[in-house]
């Protein structure tokens, strides 16, 4: 027998999916953005059913004990906020379409959030992370790479060459490379296209790539036009980029819990100190915002400020 909670379960999913799939026609948000809204609502229902809350019709009280149990399972203030501004955005969906007559979650503040800095990776571990997998040994001498090392080197030097998210290099498209220009076609946040540049270690490792280990990698299958591919000849997906990135450093001898999106926050640090404009480093990382982009002045700051420590004689 099908009980009251459970249809009411049943229906809030059917919701949540309607309210996905106009998100993905309307392109108002990139698939890697919905997938993750889909995610935290799939997160809320599961609370919600567990906790007897109508997830339709809760009270801003039912999201902040939400909210609780997030905190207590450990989870970021970064990404307990992300859950609650999914849900700001499902209920606001809703109560536009006349589904519901408010929004609860508008009642409840996100969490305050340490400011942190972006991390920075340092010229010698960045040499040491680019050499794993390239076509030069340590005393530059050339060596046989896999298929799979030219991939991964071809990851590793389009990151760092344009400051690309992980999510658009997994989510880039064979057409949207140009070498011979030297340039790329993105897809950011809100589907947001820009295009950006390679430098010529980038292109001379993504063109290895391309013409000997692409199709070595799609072994006949139909291919699916994304630039990287997995071993199964699919499409490289995000996961798969950070675990070749961990197994990287790990090769490298690097001991720092650097991540793929380190790439981007040292592309964007040296373009500053090398005498970039801010309004040209946004428009490279794709930001809507040039106060999104400011927080990179701040590392460019505090480098110099290191750097006069050790080199005045009187610091």
């Amino acid at each position: 027998m099908t009980t009251k909670h459970q249809t009411e379960s049943h229906s809030a999913e059917l919701l949540v999916a309607r309210y996905l799939e106009e998100l993905t026609s309307t392109g108002r948000a990139s698939a890697h953005t919905i997938r993750n809204y889909g995610n935290d609502l799939a997160d809320w229902l599961r609370f919600a059913e567990r906790s007897n809350i109508n997830a339709l019709e809760p009270s801003h009280r039912d999201i902040r004990l939400y909210l609780v149990d997030l905190d207590a399972a450990r989870y970021a203030k970064a990404t307990i906020n992300r859950r609650l501004s999914s849900l700001r955005g499902f209920f606001r969906w809703g109560q536009i379409a006349g589904l519901f007559e408010h929004n609860p979650a508008e009642a409840v503040s996100s969490l305050k959030e340490g400011k942190h800095l972006p991390h920075r990776i340092p010229p010698s571990d960045m040499v040491r992370i680019l050499r794993v997998n390239g076509p030069r040994d340590e005393k530059g001498k050339t060596r046989l790479q896999t298929p799979i090392q030219m991939r991964d080197q071809a990851v590793l030097e389009f990151l760092y060459a344009c400051g690309a998210r992980i999510s658009e290099a997994a989510a880039l498209t064979v057409d949207a490379v140009d070498l011979d220009r030297g340039t790329a076609r993105l897809f950011g946040k809100g589907n947001k296209e820009r295009v950006v540049y390679l430098h010529a270690l980038a292109i001379e490792s993504m063109g290895a790539y391309l013409h000997f280990a692409r199709n070595d990698l799609l072994r006949g299958r139909t291919d699916p036009g994304c630039f990287f591919l997995s071993t199964r000849g699919l499409p490289m997906g995000t996961d798969a980029m950070r675990k070749m990135f961990k197994t990287t450093l790990i090769q490298a001898g690097v001991r720092a819990a650097y991540t793929p999106h380190d790439m981007r926050h040292t592309f964007a640090s040296d373009l500053l100190e090398g005498g970039a404009d801010l309004r040209s480093v946004q428009e490279l990382l794709g930001h809507s915002s040039l106060s999104t982009t400011q927080i990179y002045t701040h590392v460019s700051i505090a480098q110099m400020r290191k750097v006069h420590k050790q080199a005045h004689p009187r610091a």
